[in-house]
């Protein structure tokens, strides 16, 4: 796989220029499937790379809605009963 031709950027805008008025300044521009796309400059595009270690990174999360654990050690609720041959307090 190469990477797509980028043409240099141009001058920059004058100071007085507003918006949506002819500048004379064209973005650098690479050809994509959809058609012509403005780099702006100082920003380079996320590669393939980087979205998978920024992913691999990430701590991991569960698909569904988890149950709580509440069976033998660490059931709370199980805690909370009277013993059957507890003395009685007199």
């Amino acid at each position: 796989m190469t990477a797509p031709a980028v043409t240099p950027p141009a001058a920059a805008p004058s100071a007085g220029a507003f918006a949506g008025e002819p500048t004379g300044c064209d973005f650098a521009v690479e050809p994509t499937a959809i058609g012509l796309q403005s780099l702006v400059p100082g920003v380079v595009p996320i590669s393939n790379a980087q979205r998978l270690a920024a992913r691999a990174a990430a701590p991991l999360e569960p698909k569904k809605p988890q149950r709580a654990c509440d069976l033998g050690l660490f059931d709370l609720n199980a805690r909370n009963q009277l013993d059957l041959f507890a003395p009685k307090d007199v």
